[in-house]
C-alpha cells in the first residue's frame, strides 16, 4: 500500500527558458507534487515527528524556484524531485512543472517526471 501527499498548483515566479525575454523576466511556473510516503506511523501517533513536514519541503522548493535560472523545465522538475527525495520518508516523487501561457492557444506547457530512491 502506498500513501501519497499531494501539493497542487504551487504558483511561483522564476527565470526559466531559452529565449532572451525568458532570461530577463520572471515567469509564472505552476508546480504540483505527489509524494509516495508510508503514513501509518503518523496516522497512529498523530505526531509531526512521524510525518513528512510538507511545509518545510515547500519552503525549500520555493527557495529553489525563486532563485533558479534554469533553461529547461525538465531541469527544474528534476531539482524539485531531489529536494522531495531528501526527506528519507519520501519513497517516490511525481513532479509536474508547467509554464502557463508559454504556447499560444494553450493554457500551459509542462512536464511530469517520476523519481525514486537511487534514480
Amino acid at each position: 500500500m502506498t500513501d501519497q501527499i499531494h501539493i497542487r498548483d504551487l504558483l511561483l515566479r522564476a527565470i526559466i527558458g531559452i529565449n532572451d525575454e525568458e532570461r530577463r523576466n520572471r515567469q509564472d511556473v505552476l508546480i504540483s507534487l505527489a509524494l509516495d510516503v508510508d503514513m501509518r506511523a503518523a496516522g497512529e501517533s498523530d505526531d509531526i515527528q512521524d510525518a513528512v513536514n510538507y511545509r518545510s519541503l515547500t519552503k525549500r522548493i520555493i527557495q529553489l524556484v525563486e532563485g533558479s535560472e534554469f533553461y529547461l523545465v525538465e531541469k527544474l522538475a528534476a531539482e524539485i524531485a531531489k529536494i522531495c527525495l531528501s526527506d528519507p520518508a519520501v519513497e517516490r516523487a511525481f513532479v509536474t512543472v508547467e509554464k502557463p501561457g508559454a504556447l499560444r492557444f494553450a493554457r500551459s506547457v509542462g512536464v511530469t517526471i517520476e523519481r525514486g530512491r537511487g534514480q
